[in-house]
C-alpha cells in the first residue's frame, strides 16, 4: 500500500518561458491559471470545454495536467514538490 505522504503537496515549482523558476502555493497557481485561461492566445485543452466556469477549468488543470500552452513558443509547467522530508 502506498504511503499517504506521496499524495501530500506542499507547493508547486512553476516554470514559465523566459522566467526564473518560482515556488507557488496551490491557491497562487490556480489564480495564475484562471488569469491565463481568460487570455485569447492561450490554447485551452478540449477536455476543459465541459466545465462551465474558468475556476473549474483551472482546478481541473491543476489536478490533472502539468503544462499549458500559453502562446507561440511559450509554456507554463508546474510540478508538485514537498519542501520537507
Amino acid at each position: 500500500m502506498p504511503d499517504s505522504i506521496m499524495y501530500q503537496e506542499d507547493a508547486y515549482v512553476v516554470l514559465e518561458s523566459d522566467q526564473a523558476e518560482e515556488f507557488m502555493t496551490a491557491e497562487e497557481l490556480k489564480a495564475k491559471l484562471v488569469n491565463l485561461l481568460l487570455l485569447e492566445e492561450v490554447i485551452i485543452p478540449r477536455e476543459l470545454e465541459q466545465f462551465d466556469s474558468v475556476d473549474l477549468q483551472a482546478q481541473h488543470l491543476l489536478d490533472n495536467y502539468f503544462e499549458l500552452d500559453i502562446g507561440a513558443d511559450q509554456y507554463l509547467q508546474w510540478y508538485i514538490v514537498r519542501l520537507e522530508k
